[in-house]
């Protein structure tokens, strides 16, 4: 087994169940040696989040809703103090309002609006501003998009807008960061059924037209963002930064 992450601590921000896309990277860059630090929403991704590295030996978790700021200063206060050093963020962290997804996109309220930006685009602004102060040799910073951004996904709504602006997100701090030797990347990962999917209208339609018309004929797996993840968290991808990194069976070259 190579270990292309050995002694790096990576932070992991959103598992909730063994389906999540955070949790395949976490396995993906356990597996290459990382050190991994997790953040929970609650009480329920708490007990979820024990139950899947019960045989990872000690692990550190640490409670946070990144709508609380108060909640990502004693998140990285906490990292500084015990590890000193971050090498890596995977933020997997979005939010929308069923009511909003399942409505017109422009029947879309202004309070499910502020929270999907909030949650789903400020979060990984603020956690990036905190994690550069810890990336003194360096480091990588990963996040999750889809191609709703840019392209019209029907029932994804809000969260179409939400992801368009993460994506800029990761050009400009890419642009800031890198005089640091901080990465910024994204993958535009296929869908995937993860619990979040399940508040997206006819999502088994879209795993269906993936399905027929990418190139691969299949949809992901939560290996293959693992193992993109682990390209992007690593020295592989050390020239590589404000990129998003499409990992969908080719589904995005189509125009059809």
């Amino acid at each position: 087994m190579s270990e292309l992450l050995k002694g790096k601590n990576i932070l992991i921000m959103g598992v909730r169940n063994k389906w999540s896309i955070a949790w395949g990277i976490a396995q993906a860059a356990r597996d290459q040696g990382a050190n991994l630090i997790f953040s929970y929403l609650g009480d329920r991704e708490k007990e979820s989040l024990q139950k899947l590295t019960s045989g990872m030996g000690e692990i550190d978790a640490y409670q946070c809703d990144v709508s609380r700021e108060e909640d990502l200063d004693a998140l990285f206060s906490a990292i500084k103090s015990k590890y000193g050093v971050l090498h890596g963020v995977v933020h997997a962290i979005a939010f929308a309002k069923s009511e909003d997804l399942q409505d017109t996109f422009v029947n879309t309220s202004k309070d499910g609006f502020m929270i999907a930006m909030d949650i789903s685009v400020y979060s990984f602004i603020a956690a990036a501003r905190r994690a550069q102060a810890l990336m003194t040799e360096g480091g990588s910073i990963l996040t999750l998009t889809y191609t709703g951004s840019v392209r019209v996904s029907p029932g994804y709504n809000i969260m179409g807008v939400a992801k368009a602006a993460l994506e800029a997100s990761v050009r400009y701090a890419a642009h800031e960061l890198g005089k640091k030797n901080i990465r910024v990347n994204a993958i535009s990962a296929g869908p995937v059924k993860t619990m979040s999917a399940k508040g997206i209208k006819n999502f088994s339609d879209i795993l269906g037209v993936v399905e027929e018309k990418a190139p691969l004929k299949r949809n992901v797996t939560l290996e293959d963002l693992g193992g993109a993840a682990v390209y992007l968290l690593s020295d592989l991808s050390s020239g590589m930064t404000g990129e998003i990194l499409h990992i969908d069976s080719g589904y995005n070259i189509m125009g059809i």
